[in-house]
């Protein structure tokens, strides 16, 4: 096939020998097999802010650290620069959940290199050598649907345990090889414990796969492990080998507002000492 014009520099470093076909084209990126020396590979294409239909990317920009004061500012800013990197940003984000996700244990496609908005990684397939299907264009048994489930939740668990929630994960996002699932398309992924909407992506996430596996085993419908997940997760005591119920019951104890006004007003007097501080390095 003609080679698209993003990948052309990847070419002409020999990092990429040949473009092979397209495999797909996402809301965010489109998707091509390419041959790198003897193994074939994806190289997945980051599509230009104005030109994807993922329009939430605010909520998910929250809480991912900047070390860059300048950038940050021109980020806050919404300068033709700070627009630059924020986009860089949210690419980057997924290279990086990509990267500590495979350390961590968690099924997701390895990850070989990132430049100029191309990411190469592993091509994911099925026993055929084939590209792998999506989860949404297979038909299952219950009992493949419970085991299927049961094992995302425990790749979901082990994210959380390190620190990320996935953000927009559903069936059309999971891969399945001759292994089983394999998460995709995480550039949306947030920190569990720097994103207010945390919880509420995490919970959303669960009841997704809930949805969908309930379809083969209607009883995983009323399952709540995204709950009870997360309030492991508050509490320190969820780890990667968790054995969970899928039941949780909502506390009856009212709230201690006075606790939670205080946590409200010592985060704004950090926020406004760490403002002081940086406009008076900026000064400097």
């Amino acid at each position: 096939m003609k080679t698209p014009k993003r990948l052309e520099p990847l070419i002409e470093n020999g990092m990429v020998d040949e473009v092979l076909r397209s495999l797909k084209s996402g809301k965010e990126a489109a998707v091509y097999v390419v041959r790198c020396g003897m193994e074939t590979c994806c190289a997945k294409v980051y599509k230009e802010a104005d030109q994807r239909s993922f329009r939430q990317s605010v909520l998910y920009q929250e809480g991912r650290k900047v070390r860059n004061s300048r950038r940050a500012r021109a980020m806050e800013k919404g300068s033709r620069y700070g627009r630059q990197e924020q986009e860089s940003a949210w690419q980057n984000a997924e290279v990086t959940a990509l990267y500590r996700l495979d350390a961590a244990g968690v099924r997701v496609p390895k990850p070989y290199n990132y430049i100029d908005g191309v990411l190469l990684m592993e091509l994911v397939t099925d026993a055929d050598g084939q590209p792998a299907p999506r989860l949404n264009d297979l038909e299952m048994t219950a009992e493949q649907a419970r085991t299927y489930h049961a094992f995302l939740i425990a790749q979901i668990v082990r994210m959380l345990c390190d620190g990320l929630v996935h953000g927009d994960l559903s069936e059309y996002n999971v891969l399945v090889d001759k292994d089983g699932p394999v998460i995709i398309d995480l550039p949306q992924a947030v920190d569990a414990a720097g994103n207010n909407s945390a919880r509420m992506m995490l919970e959303r996430d669960v009841d997704n796969m809930a949805a969908y596996f309930g379809r083969f085993a209607p009883e995983l419908s009323t399952t709540a492990y995204g709950k009870e997940m997360w309030k492991l997760y508050q509490t320190g005591d969820l780890h990667p080998e968790t054995n969970l119920t899928g039941f949780f019951e909502e506390s009856n104890q009212p709230a201690d507002l006075h606790s939670v006004v205080r946590e409200i007003d010592a985060a704004r007097e950090e926020n406004q000492a760490r403002k002081r501080y940086l406009d008076g390095v900026s000064t400097t």
